[in-house]
């Protein structure tokens, strides 16, 4: 989260608040045999190119999560994020400058709060 603020009334708790989020996604491995299938292959475009995707299944998950607490007029909430993947593709004609194929992710955030009791 990179800035959180109330924004006027809301039926949850009285208040609504504005958050800000920022995120992105990187790969932690990729197998040998798939870093071999694009080792030859021409390096990425600046731009994402046109040709060559393939949706990808997503096959299991871990959602990034935060919390904060933030002071309202109506009182201290906890603010929590969590950011889900919702769809996935691959690119194998290209690569990029690490050796693998190029991946696509689009995600959406999960916004709520609570109040904090005490």
């Amino acid at each position: 989260m990179v800035d959180t603020r109330e924004a006027g009334f809301s039926p949850f708790g009285g208040v609504n608040i504005a958050v800000k989020v920022v995120g992105g996604v990187a790969t932690l491995e990729v197998p040998e045999e798939i870093r071999k299938k694009v080792s030859e292959k021409p390096l990425a475009p600046p731009e994402p190119p046109h040709n060559g995707w393939k949706i990808l299944d997503i096959i299991d998950y871990i959602p990034a999560y935060e919390e904060k607490p933030i002071k309202t007029s109506k009182g201290s909430f906890l603010v929590i994020v969590k950011a889900e993947p919702v769809m996935a593709s691959g690119n194998f004609d290209y690569r990029t400058e690490l050796g693998e194929p190029l991946y696509w992710l689009n995600w959406v955030y999960k916004i709520s709060w609570k109040p904090i009791e005490g």
